[in-house]
């Protein structure tokens, strides 16, 4: 379904390229990566092909303006996890907490958007979000869900969590596994599965995921 944050709507003087990412983005909500194509967004911002290939020379180069957005979201999502992962005294604990609370809201993100997640992956080159300027339709775009990532895999060292000496290609491991059960339940054969299954099968893989590091 396609929010009212992605409606495409005309655009302002100046805004074009805002406007064809808007459009492409819930295009790309809706039916994947597939869905983002230049023309047809040209077409919905009401301009003609050109004008849009001014602002995108390829359609991979409006893929991956549509990544970037979608790496914003998964990036506040993990984020929105992290805040509301409880407090403990035990800094070491809350520490795995917090790994499990990123892990959890990347798979939940990629269930609940699928169209999107895909084509954060589709794009030719994996696309690192930088700070957004005021107005930019990239706004929701912040923190890289990879950085977050290794930031948390770092307070499991400085909190004593996990030996310094395991710390190595452990960002590798953790997002292989969150990434493999994402693709499996919007693509593979777990896609259908119920939310209490999806829960049960997503704390388990946290285990091991912690039982592992």
């Amino acid at each position: 379904m396609t929010s009212k944050k992605d409606q495409p709507r005309g655009y302002h003087h100046g805004d074009l390229r805002n406007a064809l990412v808007l459009a492409a983005v819930a295009a790309a909500r809706v039916n994947g990566p597939s869905a983002v194509v230049v023309r047809d967004m040209a077409r919905q911002a009401g301009v003609s092909h050109n004008a849009a290939y001014r602002h995108f020379a390829s359609r991979e180069d409006l893929l991956t303006a549509v990544a970037e957005v979608g790496l914003g979201e998964l990036a506040a999502s993990m984020r929105a996890g992290l805040s509301a992962t409880p407090r403990r005294r035990d800094r070491a604990l809350r520490s795995r907490d917090r790994l499990r609370a990123i892990g959890q809201a990347y798979v939940h993100y990629a269930v609940a958007e699928p169209g999107l997640f895909r084509a954060i992956w589709a794009a030719a080159s994996y696309p690192s979000p930088s700070p957004p300027s005021s107005g930019d339709i990239t706004l929701s775009a912040g923190s890289d869900p990879y950085v977050i990532l290794n930031s948390v895999l770092d307070e499991l060292v400085d909190t004593g969590a996990i030996p310094a000496a395991r710390r190595p290609y452990s960002e590798t491991v953790a997002w292989s596994a969150v990434h493999g059960l994402s693709t499996l339940l919007i693509d593979g054969p777990l896609a259908g599965a119920s939310p209490v299954e999806i829960d049960r099968a997503l704390d388990r893989l946290c285990d091991v995921i912690d039982a592992g590091l």
